[in-house]
């Protein structure tokens, strides 16, 4: 006759897999996509840039100023005045030297162009660009 194994109930509640690592490395994962991840600053506006054939990709992070058509100055999202351009670029410089980009609109007077770039040079910063899309 055969014997059947019979566990008890202490035996039966001891086995259990255990999750532990496969915890850690989710949180490991995670973390790794988290650090490597670059987040895009926005201007909060859509800007129609002018083409140009000498247009260049800026790899680095840089402080994004947007003109609009009708010469409102945007940072963040939010509109600025042309007299607080300065303090917003001088306080992003000190964290970390980078270059401006202004976003003008090809509908924005270059007046206002001018005006907002020589704040930002007063301001401190070494480059100050214009965004034009590329031109084939």
């Amino acid at each position: 006759m055969r014997r059947d194994r019979y566990y008890d109930d202490e035996q039966a509640a001891t086995v259990a897999i255990n999750l532990s690592p496969l915890i850690d490395v989710v949180f490991l994962l995670l973390i790794f996509f988290v650090v490597t991840t670059t987040f895009v600053e926005s201007t909060g506006i859509e800007i129609d840039k002018p083409a140009a054939v000498s247009a260049e990709n800026l790899r680095e992070r840089s402080i994004l100023i947007a003109l609009a058509p009708d010469g409102q100055i945007y940072f963040g999202g939010q509109a600025v005045a042309l007299q607080q351009v300065r303090g917003l670029v001088a306080r992003q410089l000190q964290r970390l030297e980078r270059p401006v980009i202004v976003l003008a609109d090809r509908r924005a007077q270059s007046g206002a162009l001018i005006a907002v770039m020589d704040e930002c040079r007063l301001a401190g910063a070494k480059k100050v660009n214009v965004a034009t899309e590329k031109h084939e």
